[in-house]
């Protein structure tokens, strides 16, 4: 049950394309992306994620979208992805050849494919099956891809500082034989998924529950 932004029929999936030509423009424009406010959503999505998604919904307030028109989350996180597996692969003694091949593995394959197949089946599930059906007080609504796109991005990064960096740190524990080791590792990975599940909740609940209320309000100025 997730209404979004307004649109109608084959209308949504065009409307939400202008969405990318400034979005990818704005990735070789630094002065263009907000940094600071970037590093604040990031602490924030491990300290309370909640608030976050909060100020995602004034930005639909006040720039009529839920996704981000700012690419820099993306190009951080990507940036720390190249740092932290080159951290590993210097620890290990990777080949430089096999650096670079597990840097753009991660980044390609476990960041960006993965992210786009997971946001691509989010998107269409909640546009297929868990929308709202429209009555005489709104207009059909939609998820925007993008969006569902930032949502993997804020879920991903959570994971990336269990599962990246933290467990960089408690590698010399973590290769050593042993129940305990062994434990420690799977834990690990429970918390980092069971968090990255909990974080696209939060996503898709946030824009159920601004969308519910705006229905509510709509309804209650009608009559």
């Amino acid at each position: 049950m997730l209404p979004t932004t307004a649109s109608k029929g084959r209308g949504a999936a065009r409307s939400s394309l202008p969405l990318f030509g400034p979005y990818l423009r704005r990735i070789v424009k630094w002065q263009q992306m907000d940094i600071e406010y970037t590093f604040w959503q990031m602490v924030h999505l491990c300290t309370s994620p909640k608030v976050v998604y909060q100020h995602t919904k004034y930005h639909k307030q006040t720039k009529n979208q839920w996704a981000r028109d700012d690419p820099a989350f993306v190009v951080i996180l990507i940036l720390f992805l190249v740092f932290a597996t080159s951290a590993y692969c210097a620890a290990f003694g990777e080949s430089a050849s096999h650096a670079a091949l597990t840097i753009t593995s991660v980044v390609f394959f476990h960041f960006l494919f993965a992210g786009i197949v997971l946001s691509t089946l989010c998107w269409f599930l909640t546009n297929s099956y868990l929308r709202e059906e429209p009555n005489s007080h709104v207009v059909e609504q939609r998820v925007e891809w993008l969006y569902a796109f930032d949502v993997h991005c804020n879920s991903f990064f959570p994971a990336f500082v269990i599962l990246y960096v933290l467990q960089y740190f408690l590698s010399p524990l973590l290769v050593a034989h042993g129940f305990f080791p062994a434990l420690l590792s799977n834990l690990l990975f429970v918390v980092a998924i069971s968090y990255y599940h909990y974080l696209n909740f939060l996503g898709y609940d946030e824009q159920h529950s601004s969308c519910t209320r705006l229905v509510l309000s709509s309804s209650f100025l009608h009559l």
